[in-house]
C-alpha cells in the first residue's frame, strides 16, 4: 500500500493510493536482480553524501566536514548512531560547519551511501544553489498551538521566499523529526500539517538504537529529547515524496476496550487482556511475544479504506501493550501479515524514478521494524545493496511520518530528480 505526492513540475496536491504489486508468498522469499544498473549521477555537485564509523564525536564531525564540504553548501542533514557522546558531537558538527544550516537525529540504524550501516554517522550535503533550506525546533510539545505552528511555518517560508530559487507552491516539501519517546508526535504532526496546507510533508521519528531510553533531534550545537524539528526545503529540482509498507489484511479483528492513549497502552482486546488476544491470533504464546512477532505480525486501524500499522512496542508486567502510536479505545485493529518488503519499495521508486529521472537523492525514514524483519527472512544484504543503487540516505525510526499522520512499518521519504545543468555560482 502506498502514498505518494508530487513535486515539481507535477503540480498535483492530491493524494494518491497505488496498490502494492507482486507480492511473494513469504517473507523469505529471495530479491530478483534488477535489470539495468543505476544511472550515474548527472550532477554531483547538487548534493553531497557521506558517513563516517570513527568513533572519537570530534573526529567524526571532521571527517564528514571535509566529506561534505563544497564553495555552495547552504545546509547538512544528518542521522547517528545513540552510541556517539552527544554532548560532544553537538558542538563539533556546528563547528565544522560554521554558517551551514545542520539539523538531524539519533537514530536505530543507518541508511548510508553503501546501505544499511550501524554505529554511524550518516549525511547529505545540500548545494544553496538549488535548495533553499531553513529549520525550527520545537520544545514545548505538549503546547504547541496553530498559532504556534503557523508562525513557524511562516518564517521558514519566507526564508524560502528570499532565495527566490522557485515559487513555493508546487517546489516547496517539510521534513520533520520528533522525538521517538515523546509520545506526541500526533498532536505535533496534526498541527503542523494544518499550518502547511498543501505542502507535502514526511519524516520519522529519533531512535536510540532500540534502547527505548533516549532519543535526541539536532539543532544549532545540541542534541534535544521532547522537542522536534521540521525542516522546509524550496528547490526547483523535481521531486515525489512517499510512504509505502508491506502489510496485507487478515480477517482477525480485535476492538480495544481498555486503553491510555496518553501513554499510548491498551490493557484489553476484546474485554480480556491485551497480551493475551494479540498472541493468540499472533499464533504465540505471551510468553513467546517478542521483537520478531512484533515485526512479522503487527495489527492496524483502518481509515477512509486505508491500513495504517499500529506497532507494539512492548508487553508490560500486567498483560498490558505499549505501541509506538496513538490507540484509543474503541478503536478496531486489524490483524495484518507481510508480503514482498523489497516489492512494494521496489514499485514506489521505480514509478517515482520515471516521474523525476535518475535520483540525485532519497531521503528515506525506515522503520527499525522493517529492517528487523529483513534480517530475519536473512534479505538485509540484498534491501541494503538496493537502497545503494537507488541512492537512499536516511534512518531506521521509531514511527514514520506522512502528511500529518504518524505511522509504523512504513518506508517514507523523497525521491528528488538530478538538475539538467549547473547553475552559474550566486
Amino acid at each position: 500500500m502506498t502514498y505518494d505526492r508530487f513535486g515539481a513540475p507535477i503540480k498535483s496536491t492530491e493524494v494518491e493510493l497505488a496498490s502494492s504489486r507482486g507480492a511473494v508468498k513469504s517473507v523469505e522469499s529471495q530479491l530478483k536482480p534488477e535489470p539495468t544498473p543505476m544511472m550515474p549521477a548527472l550532477s554531483p555537485a547538487a548534493v553531497t553524501v557521506a558517513s563516517t564509523h570513527e568513533r572519537d564525536a570530534v573526529t567524526a564531525a571532521r571527517q564528514l566536514g571535509q566529506s561534505l564540504h563544497q564553495d555552495h553548501l547552504g545546509c547538512v542533514l544528518f542521522f547517528c548512531s545513540a552510541e556517539y557522546d552527544l554532548v560532544r558531537l553537538g558542538p563539533a558538527l556546528e563547528q565544522v560547519f560554521p554558517q551551514v544550516v545542520v539539523c538531524g537525529c539519533t537514530s536505530a540504524g543507518e541508511i548510508t551511501p553503501d546501505g544499511y550501516g550501524r554505529g554511524c554517522i550518516t549525511a547529505i550535503g545540500f548545494d544553496r544553489r538549488y535548495f533553499a533550506i531553513d529549520c525550527a525546533l520545537i520544545q514545548e510539545l505538549e503546547q504547541f498551538s496553530l498559532e504556534d505552528a503557523q508562525r513557524c511555518i511562516d518564517q521558514l517560508l519566507a526564508t524560502c521566499r528570499d532565495a527566490q530559487l522557485a515559487p513555493v507552491k508546487g517546489n516547496t516539501f517539510a521534513i520533520t523529526l520528533l522525538d521517538g519517546l515523546s509520545s506526541r508526535e500526533e498532536l505535533v504532526l496534526a498541527t503542523l500539517n494544518a499550518a502547511l496546507g498543501t505542502i507535502p510533508q514526511f519524516g520519522g521519528s529519533a531512535g536510540d538504537d532500540e534502547r527505548l531510553t533516549n532519543t535526541h533531534v539536532y539543532y544549532k550545537g545540541r542534541f534535544y529529547n521532547r522537542a522536534a524539528i521540521v525542516m522546509l526545503v524550496n528547490t526547483p529540482l523535481d521531486f515525489r515524496v512517499f510512504s509505502t509498507h508491506h502489510m496485507a489484511a487478515r480477517d482477525d479483528k480485535l476492538v480495544v476496550t481498555a486503553a491510555d492513549s496518553d501513554s499510548r497502552t491498551v490493557y484489553e482486546l476484546n474485554a480480556e487482556p491485551a497480551a493475551d488476544a494479540y498472541a493468540r491470533i499472533a499464533g504465540v504464546t505471551v510468553e513467546e511475544l517478542d521483537r520478531r512477532t512484533f515485526a512479522l505480525r503487527p495489527m492496524a486501524v483502518r481509515i477512509g479504506g486505508h491500513y495504517f500499522i499500529r506497532s507494539v512496542q512492548r508487553v508490560n508486567p500486567d498483560r498490558s501493550l505499549t505501541f509506538y502510536c496513538a490507540v484509543e479505545t474503541g478503536i478496531v485493529m486489524t490483524a495484518m501479515k507481510p508480503e514482498s518488503l523489497q516489492r512494494s519499495l521496489e514499485v514506489q521508486l521505480q514509478t517515482a524514478e520515471a516521474v523525476v529521472g535518475p535520483p540525485l537523492v532519497t531521503i528515506g525514514c525506515d522503520c527499525f521494524l522493517r529492517r528487523l524483519e529483513a534480517e530475519l527472512a536473512g534479505i538485509d544484504q540484498e534491501v541494503s545493496q538496493f537502497l545503494q543503487r537507488h541512492r537512499v540516505i536516511g534512518f531506521n525510526s521509531y514511527g514514520e511520518q506522512f502528511d500529518g499522520m504518524h505511522i509504523n512499518q512504513t518506508f517514507t521519504g523523497v525521491v528528488i530528480g538530478q538538475p539538467e545543468c549547473v547553475p552559474q555560482p550566486r
